[in-house]
């Protein structure tokens, strides 16, 4: 199979769909890769660097998209990348669908086979594509807020860990899952306040172990969400459902009680956020204010760091990556846990809660690849 591997066109995105070592991966594996010229310059992985891995190197991205069986991104493609696609096609990366129906639309026109890395699973019932991610944001997040709590940037300028005889910030996570786990890492060692909410009891017990005590937690409810809400200094907005977009925990009507500078963290944004007031924000500009509160909404939170998170990712990818390259569509009917990662095939929606997000018609993965 002839792989290729366009340049990242959106805005701040330097993560690259396969590293050198990835290619080398490939090659190895007799499949046949082709790279847009300086697509790796973001993790710093020049152009010969992808040849001595034995790749080729092709001069726009109009040639991957045309000459690729399978076009292995990061990011969702953007609408120009979408009129590129063609019937037969495999595209392999992020989409978020349920929260983006123009690309929906765009993807089931051109008539491609588009697996999502966020809906892929695995036996355990986790997305260990999505995973890698998840731990960066979480991490990230924590970061962000740090900044973000600034005075010259608009927080209400405290230190997240504060100092002896100053208290520390309060941190409120919502959603005990990868990010959540990975933001109260970063915010416990930073010395703050950490309370994370979530709606499984068997989560949080989890949770109270893996952090000894130095956490709280809270069963997810209105009344919960509320009070821990108008307490924080700082809320990071950690919750999923696979495929789906995000429920609105954090309504409009609570910001005037929050905090004046207070800083919410919406690492959700790429399923349309869990906050009300949350709309998607680039690295350009990334906060904006609502009401006195700080919102953080970058909807590519790891191509900050491109490094650690396209070697992170392509770890994760790298198998499925290579099944799909071996055996083509066959592979998802080989593989169950792949097959969940088909959103979209020959201009059917074959993700459940992408068609119910947007209200399309749904056909099983497994008939369509039937079909």
């Amino acid at each position: 199979m002839l792989v290729g591997v366009p340049k990242e066109i959106k805005t701040h995105e330097y993560r690259v769909g396969l590293t050198p070592a990835a290619v080398r991966e490939y090659v190895a594996a007799r499949q046949e890769v082709i790279v847009e010229t300086g697509a790796g310059a973001g993790i710093g992985a020049t152009d010969g660097d992808y040849e001595k891995a034995g790749a080729r190197i092709v001069a726009r991205a109009a040639d991957v998209f045309s000459q690729a069986d399978m076009v292995v991104k990061v990011k969702e493609p953007q609408p120009q990348e979408c009129a590129q696609l063609r019937p037969g096609q495999i595209l392999f990366t992020y989409l978020h669908l349920a929260a983006d129906r123009p690309q929906a639309e765009a993807l089931l026109k051109s008539g491609c086979s588009a697996i999502a890395y966020e809906t892929v699973t695995d036996a355990r019932g986790g997305l260990p594509l999505l995973a890698p991610m998840s731990e960066v944001a979480g991490r990230l997040a924590i970061e962000a807020a740090a900044f973000s709590l600034r005075r010259h940037a608009g927080g209400r300028g405290l230190l997240l860990g504060g100092v002896p005889g100053v208290l520390p910030a309060r941190v409120m996570i919502i959603g005990g899952g990868v990010v959540g786990t990975h933001a109260a890492r970063m915010a416990v060692g930073l010395g703050t306040q950490v309370t994370i909410i979530d709606r499984s009891l068997q989560r949080l017990r989890e949770l109270d172990d893996l952090f000894g005590g130095r956490v709280q937690t809270r069963y997810s409810t209105i009344d919960a969400i509320e009070e821990e809400a108008l307490a924080a200094d700082v809320i990071v907005g950690a919750v999923l459902i696979p495929g789906a977009s995000a429920p609105k925990l954090v309504r409009r009507d609570m910001l005037p009680r929050m905090k004046r500078g207070a800083v919410i963290i919406d690492v959700a944004i790429d399923q349309g956020g869990c906050f009300e007031t949350s709309r998607p924000t680039t690295h350009d500009a990334p906060t904006y204010e609502v009401d006195g509160v700080i919102h953080y909404c970058v909807a590519n939170m790891p191509g900050a760091v491109p490094l650690t998170s396209s070697h992170a990712l392509n770890h994760a990818t790298l198998p499925f990556g290579l099944a799909l390259a071996t055996l083509g569509l066959k592979a998802l009917v080989n593989d169950p846990h792949l097959r969940n990662g088909l959103n979209i095939h020959r201009g059917r929606v074959t993700s459940k809660p992408v068609a119910e997000s947007l209200a399309f018609n749904f056909q099983p993965a497994s008939e369509a690849l039937a079909a």
